[in-house]
């Protein structure tokens, strides 16, 4: 989504001169990014316009040149169209009531939410009150074991709001203090969906009502709010499927001239793929500028601060360290990611395929420890000819394969020996690749 307009924005930070034709051709890429983005052609002449006047007309500081100038006007009339400010979550006890149509990602998103508080320390309950699909308890049951948290749901019943007074019950009873219901989903917001939520709604009391959308609904996601927040008292948005949708900036800005906060983003299939939604932090990633808040959060959620303290504390890396190392990124997601989240970094990204590839080596090379002895991982230089044969034998990989998990361990030990030392930023290697980092 929006790379158009990120490779754009990237164009224009890296050219050698920066004048008024220049500014001209960014903003018509950024007009011709964004309705690719299905954002309203009108928001976004609007849009387009603002930032020309502000670039051309507002005066600017003598020390910020007009490259940064101009970006600094891109970031802030973009961060204001989608979405201005972020919406706030709380991280306590409460009841959460999830509503959309079908084909959203919404019993999906049960579980990413119930992942989600669940990581923040708190006990979720998932319960389902769909009557409709018949996968829809199948499905939220398979989430619940796979994260495991309790859930409720009645196949046998008919009646929603009976299975809703059922699990009620259910869910004081297991001391959980997080309970998110999923509710039913039509092809359209038809009277009987309406009424049907409305009785829900008497009895739950929830204290968040989130609409699930999908990215792909593009501009239509304005009207689909409007009459979702004349039915139900909406806190939020959740936005679907933006890691896949061209159209994700349409929905964005939609539920932004409707009055309703984006809570959430789903950019990923994996439950760990929910993320707050900063329309800051947001524009910063796609802007190439990096978002080390987000990646902080997501070393917090997966980093064992004992095993790192532990790490640094001994003067000796052996295999055994790599292999942690290994789990902890496999956890916080897709290198791009993890990459795009560091400031100045998303224009020295390697191609996806490269990504995808190392990312296929880093889930080999932990077989390959597995298949390890113990010696072996506490002192690699053990590890000979006849080891690696059967090591390669062991794991289901070639000798090849072994040699090079071996060699990435060697690099990643270089590394770590460095840091300890205080000599990696006096590296030249180093110094030189951050000089060429664009910073704005």
């Amino acid at each position: 989504m929006f790379e158009k307009l990120k490779t754009a924005i990237n164009n224009f930070a890296t050219r050698k001169q920066i004048d008024k034709q220049e500014v001209e051709a960014l903003i018509k890429e950024i007009q011709r990014a964004l309705i690719l983005s299905d954002v309203n052609v009108k928001v976004v002449f609007e849009l387009t316009q603002k930032m020309k006047k502000r670039i051309f007309e507002e005066k600017k500081h003598e020390a910020v040149s007009l490259r940064e100038h101009v970006i600094k006007v891109v970031y802030e009339e973009l961060t204001n169209i989608l979405g201005k400010e972020k919406g706030k979550i709380e991280i306590k006890p409460q009841k959460i009531m999830l509503v959309g149509l079908y084909g959203t990602g919404k019993t999906t998103t049960a579980g990413k939410l119930a992942y989600f508080f669940k990581k923040k320390g708190l006990k979720p309950f998932l319960l389902s009150v769909d009557v409709y699909r018949p996968a829809a308890y199948t499905q939220l049951k398979t989430l619940a074991e796979q994260i495991e948290v309790p859930y409720y749901g009645n196949e046998k019943e008919k009646d929603p709001v009976k299975i809703l007074k059922e699990g009620l019950k259910a869910y004081e009873k297991s001391g959980a203090d997080v309970l998110i219901v999923d509710t039913a989903g039509r092809d359209a917001l038809t009277p009987d969906l309406i009424e049907e939520l409305k009785k829900i709604n008497e009895v739950l009391l929830p204290d968040e009502t989130y609409l699930v959308i999908a990215a792909d609904i593009g501009q239509g996601a304005k009207s689909l709010v409007e009459a979702f927040k004349s039915a139900v008292s909406l806190t939020g948005i959740i936005i679907t499927k933006m890691d896949s949708s061209a159209k994700g900036g349409g929905a964005l800005t939609a539920a932004y001239l409707a009055g309703t906060t984006v809570k959430f983003l789903g950019i990923g299939e994996k439950l760990e793929d929910l993320e707050y939604y900063d329309p800051v932090r947001f524009v910063s990633r796609l802007l190439g500028m990096g978002d080390l808040e987000s990646l902080l959060e997501k070393v917090k959620e997966v980093v064992d601060e004992e095993k790192i303290k532990e790490m640094w504390q001994s003067d000796k890396y052996n295999i055994a360290m790599f292999y942690e190392q290994l789990q902890a990124t496999q956890k916080m997601g897709s290198l791009q990611k993890m990459i795009e989240m560091i400031p100045g970094m998303s224009r020295l990204i390697p191609r996806k395929e490269e990504l995808e590839e190392q990312e296929k080596k880093m889930r080999k090379w932990k077989y390959i420890i597995d298949s390890m002895t113990k010696e072996e991982r506490e002192n690699p230089s053990i590890i000979n000819t006849s080891r690696i044969k059967r090591i390669a034998k062991g794991s289901g990989t070639s000798e090849e394969e072994v040699r090079e998990m071996l060699k990435a361990y060697k690099m990643s030990e270089k590394m770590f020996k460095k840091f300890k030392s205080g000599k990696f930023m006096k590296d030249p290697k180093i110094r030189k690749m951050l000089a060429n980092v664009p910073m704005q």
